[in-house]
């Protein structure tokens, strides 16, 4: 929304024309200009009293390096910043389109449909900004965007900067919106940091507020809602069906309760699963947006900060499956009449066999694929049912699991043990189990009626391997499936990934399955899904 210029405002901001002002925060000041390529941005400018403050300029130089790293494909793309400039300022992509926040007060509470995107697209941004080690702090309804192609987060990371520089901070201020913030945030005597866990609950606050049109916490003053957070339960009246649940666990007053992004995204999208919404073979490249896009899953809990490079081997190679396919999950998951086109158009679906429905075989992989424009095939089709992979992905077909770098088999006898063969006998057959946009892999010996599923356990040095599990989905069973090219037989090949643990792999020198995060080193294992059958 325009303000208009008023005396005193900039008109130049190092390379940047000034045009109008967008609005004010408790940050600064945020104003609409052009790049010097033509390109209108929307520039934060810092406000004064921070200016000569040499930790605060430090830390808002250190905080934008990290909001870098975050994909922009569901936030406002940070595309520059001069922390040295009197006053400060950061440039970020201009998104059109209203606030969540202006959208709940000319509309009222958002539908059924409307909310579960308006969830979706948060959570997907999160899961992006956790990934990159980031931590949002002050998400709210006004800092997230209603924008043609989809919601865009704004303002992610950077309040830290500011909530940390302790001659500006005193020890009972805090920077957000007390609607929102978690328990952690007003008890300095809890023990728990702020971490990820606190946008999860202010995510649970954001859904609560758009499903009813008021703050779950809501009091009369800002001191009240305060101690609502802190000792009472949410009032979600008005929310039902499994979002409320998933809500509810979102404000938990204890955040090693809470779940993470990436879990608030497998609910949701198995909720969409249970509504209706398309899951196939030909979804598999969207899906991998959004687990590469969990890529520091582990970092939601403050564990860890591996990127995705830690998860797919090399992280350029991760983002570009990302955000090539990107369009699939936004076309699938969010309605046109809130968000509106489709952003494919004609785009086919990605087929995760790397071929069209035509037959014809796609250059490259999921992104590739992604670009491919086809008809997607329907159910009965000759192209369907030659491709068994949609009833593979559904746990319709027992499989083999076939590492392709040592042509042999996963095999898991009856004491549990994972083993590689070759590929004989019912030891080696598995079916993949779904679970939201994750898999469970299970094994169909029936010899096995204990721990038939594969899980990974670590040992007392911290070495990771794959054993027989109970079949209940963990953070040590759910595993993302990733297309990372083809084997000598010209069959699609996939890396198994484990959000928490990282990618499964073989060692040549102990002659076994292990999991470990890579960093930026080259992924080793790859595996055929193999078809053996129906179920």
């Amino acid at each position: 929304m325009s303000d208009g210029l008023r005396p005193g405002d900039p008109t130049h901001l190092g390379g940047y024309d000034v045009l109008d002002r967008l609005g004010d925060g408790g940050m600064g000041t945020v104003f609409l200009a052009r790049s010097p390529q033509g390109r209108r941005v929307a520039v934060k400018v810092v406000r004064p009293e921070f200016s000569h403050d040499e930790e605060f300029r430090g830390r808002f130089r250190s905080e934008v390096n990290r909001a870098r790293q975050v994909p922009p494909f569901c936030t406002a793309e940070v595309l520059d910043a001069d922390p040295d400039h009197n006053p400060p300022y950061l440039v970020v992509e201009y998104v059109e389109g209203p606030s969540l926040a202006q959208v709940i007060r000319e509309q009222g509470p958002l539908g059924a449909a409307q909310l579960h995107s308006i969830a979706v697209g948060v959570a997907t941004a999160l899961t992006a900004i956790h990934g990159a080690g980031v931590i949002h702090r002050d998400l709210k309804p006004a800092n997230v965007l209603v924008a043609p192609g989809g919601i865009k987060v704004i303002d992610f990371g950077i309040a830290r900067a500011f909530e940390a520089t302790s001659q500006h901070t005193r020890t009972n201020q805090v920077v957000g919106t007390v609607s929102y913030m978690a328990p952690e945030r007003f008890d300095a005597t809890s023990g728990h940091p702020v971490g990820p866990p606190a946008d999860i609950f202010a995510w649970g606050a954001l859904v609560a507020h758009a499903a009813t049109g008021r703050n779950p916490f809501g009091g009369d003053s800002p001191t009240a809602t305060a101690m609502r957070i802190l000792t009472q339960p949410p009032d979600l009246t008005g929310l039902g069906g499994t979002l409320r649940e998933l809500v509810s666990r979102a404000l938990e007053k204890d955040p090693a309760a809470r779940p993470t992004a990436r879990e608030l995204l497998d609910g949701l999208l198995t909720v969409a699963d249970q509504g209706g919404a398309a899951r196939s073979a030909q979804d598999l490249a969207g899906m991998s947006t959004v687990r590469m896009a969990r890529a520091g899953g582990g970092a939601d809990r403050g564990r860890r900060s591996t990127s995705s490079a830690g998860r797919a081997g090399s992280g350029r190679r991760g983002w570009l499956i990302a955000l090539g396919s990107v369009a699939a999950v936004i076309a699938v998951l969010v309605p046109a009449f809130l968000f509106g086109p489709h952003l494919l158009n004609n785009q086919a679906k990605p087929d995760p066999t790397g071929s069209t429905a035509a037959g014809s075989p796609a250059a490259g992989g999921a992104s590739a694929a992604a670009s491919t424009p086809a008809a997607a095939p329907t159910t009965g089709s000759p192209s369907a049912a030659a491709d068994p992979t949609e009833a593979i992905l559904a746990g319709q077909r027992r499989i083999l699991l076939h590492v392709v770098e040592i042509d042999r088999d996963l095999s898991l006898p009856s004491d549990g043990e994972l083993g590689v063969g070759d590929g004989t006998g019912k030891e080696a057959l598995f079916v993949l189990e779904p679970v939201g946009v994750d898999f469970m892999i299970k094994s169909v010996n029936p010899e096995i009626a204990h721990r038939p599923c594969l899980g990974v356990k670590r040992d007392a040095e911290g070495e990771k391997s794959l054993v027989g599990a109970d079949c209940r989905p963990t953070k040590a069973t759910l595993f993302a499936i990733s297309r990372e090219g083809k084997d000598d037989k010209g069959r699609p090949s996939y890396a198994f990934l484990n959000d928490e643990y990282g990618p499964v792999q073989w060692s040549p020198t102990r002659k076994e399955i292990f999991v470990e995060f890579l960093g930026d080193a080259p992924l080793d294992t790859t595996f055929s899904l193999v078809d053996r059958g129906a179920v």
